[in-house]
């Protein structure tokens, strides 16, 4: 059988795999055969990929216009009875925090989009094995996205509102908040939590490929623990221990998680 035959009976039998069965030892490091690329035309590529996404955007964010106001309903909802109204003091920033939310939206919605260009830029320098670990955990990383944002929403972020908007001094003060800051607040809390939530997937695709293991995991633990409630204090805006465990002790858990998902690699 002529060599090229060979070669393509080989590479079918590959992809018939399962993607979580192991691939043979000289498949597995075996870089792709690519054409090499100049600089101007990986740069070429970039600006093609970042054209696109932007398209891809622009596109879901025209669509998350149709559901804004239900969204901007649902979030100012969430501000304790103390703060009866929200105001805007400059003519634009009515629309701007509107336009803001159905942006936010529209990046949540492209994500899949702009992942996918995302890897099709980087894959071409990845192995064979390590195309198909990206691949598999691609659903599992906007999943995970979105159980942190839930998490936010229907814990964190009202803890922190209750917190802050009722703190008055013993009713010496009260609040009179600006919708942008308030919505600019949620969105944010919301994206950092987001992000926090996929440390199991990070975890889990490191071990996979072998830059950890569960021993090294393990030793981490204590540093962990402590990354975990320093990045809560960045993230949540309040002094209350209260509120930095909220978010910390999720943190920890989840590394917990990466851990355990690591016995499985």
């Amino acid at each position: 059988m002529p060599p090229i035959l060979d070669k393509a009976k080989s590479l079918v039998k590959l992809e018939n795999l399962n993607p979580l069965a192991p691939l043979p030892d000289d498949a597995l490091q075996e870089p792709e055969e690519e054409l090499q690329m100049t600089l101007v035309e990986h740069l070429a590529e970039l600006r093609d990929r970042l054209v696109k996404s932007a398209i891809g955007i622009g596109i879901c964010t025209v669509i998350a216009f149709f559901f804004t106001p239900w969204l901007f309903e649902r979030m100012i909802a969430m501000a304790p009875d103390t703060v009866k109204t929200l105001y805007f003091r400059e003519p634009a920033e009515g629309f701007l925090t509107f336009f803001q939310v159905a942006l936010m939206s529209g990046i949540g919605l492209s994500s899949p989009w702009v992942g996918f260009q995302i890897l099709a830029f980087v894959v071409p320098a990845l192995t064979r094995r390590e195309k198909r670990l990206l691949y598999s955990f691609l659903p599992l990383v906007i999943v995970f996205f979105i159980l942190g944002a839930l998490f936010g929403y229907f814990v964190t972020v009202p803890f922190a509102l209750k917190y802050l908007l009722t703190f008055t001094v013993g009713g010496l003060i009260q609040p009179l908040i600006d919708v942008g800051a308030y919505i600019s607040f949620i969105t944010t809390f919301l994206l950092w939590m987001g992000l926090a939530f996929e440390l199991p997937i990070i975890i889990f695709f490191l071990t996979k490929i072998g830059l950890v293991n569960v021993a090294r995991l393990n030793s981490y633990r204590k540093y962990a623990i402590l990354a975990a409630f320093v990045l809560a204090a960045v993230i949540t805006p309040t002094p209350d221990p209260l509120n930095q465990c909220l978010v910390a002790i999720p943190l920890w858990l989840l590394y917990e998680v990466g851990i355990v998902l690591s016995r499985l690699a």
